[in-house]
């Protein structure tokens, strides 16, 4: 049996902050021991360490299996598409079925860099939308730059978007996000949203509350006042603040719903 650790401070109650997507097993975390109790100290009580390959999906599990408030995703991201294999796609089969497993991710299409091929990053995120629909999990979607065929092929596949789907740290526009909420989307938001002129705001503003979420996609896309330096989980807290402002709500009264919303789509939790 596994070793579970527990903070001091981990005791799960109805105003508990949520990060949603980090990566706990990124190499630039020394101790993801220390990240999670900093984070639990902040009253971060939940953390989604999201799957990027086969090798580190499967980190993430044992980060799930280890500590207290931790769960995770298994995927294969798009920039894998060049490099996967059928023995990546067996290795996350085998972890979808796990109890702390809450979803196929982060997937999705990512044209920013050159080098992966188009093709190859079609085959890739739809293989896995086919997993989804074969474990009856909610997917976590990653768009970057391809926001078209994102939602061409999620609406020809939307048969496997039957237990939910999460737009992750959403950056597209208004329009786009009503076409998501048609397929019945959720969305997160991370810490562009704290940035000066981020331009954010009335996106968040026209996503019904019952579909929000928020992250930090840690340790990456560090909020203010932070900017620059490596993100945490604990920093998903500017996060709350700043989208509770935004939407003229009270913030303890915001980390309730949004906790609502986390447990409406991942149903494990």
């Amino acid at each position: 049996m596994s070793l579970i650790i527990h903070s001091p401070k981990a005791a799960v109650s109805d105003k508990m902050k949520i990060d949603a997507h980090c990566h706990l097993t990124d190499a630039r975390y020394e101790s993801v021991k220390t990240v999670v109790f900093e984070a639990q100290n902040e009253g971060v009580n939940i953390m989604v360490d999201s799957g990027w390959n086969a090798k580190n999906s499967l980190l993430a599990k044992d980060n799930a299996q280890i500590f207290d408030g931790v769960y995770f995703t298994a995927g294969v991201h798009p920039s894998e598409a060049n490099t996967f294999t059928a023995h990546d796609i067996e290795i996350i089969k085998s972890l979808l079925t796990h109890p702390k497993c809450l979803a196929v991710g982060e997937i999705g299409l990512d044209y920013h860099y050159d080098g992966v091929i188009k093709e190859n990053q079609f085959r890739l995120f739809e293989a896995q939308l086919e997993l989804a629909k074969q474990f009856e999990l909610p997917v976590v979607v990653h768009s970057r730059d391809a926001s078209s065929d994102v939602l061409n092929i999620l609406r020809a596949h939307k048969d496997c978007l039957k237990h939910g789907f999460l737009m992750h740290c959403y950056s597209e526009s208004l329009e786009q996000a009503k076409n998501y909420l048609e397929l019945g989307a959720y969305f997160s938001f991370g810490g562009v949203l704290t940035f000066k002129n981020s331009k954010k705001d009335e996106i968040l503003k026209s996503i019904p509350k019952d579909r929000l979420l928020m992250e930090t996609d840690s340790p990456y896309l560090t909020p203010a006042p932070f900017r620059g330096q490596i993100n945490y989980p604990k920093y998903v807290c500017h996060v709350y603040k700043k989208a509770a402002s935004v939407l003229e709500m009270d913030e303890q009264a915001f980390i309730l719903l949004v906790k609502e919303n986390f447990s409406r789509l991942f149903k494990k939790v």
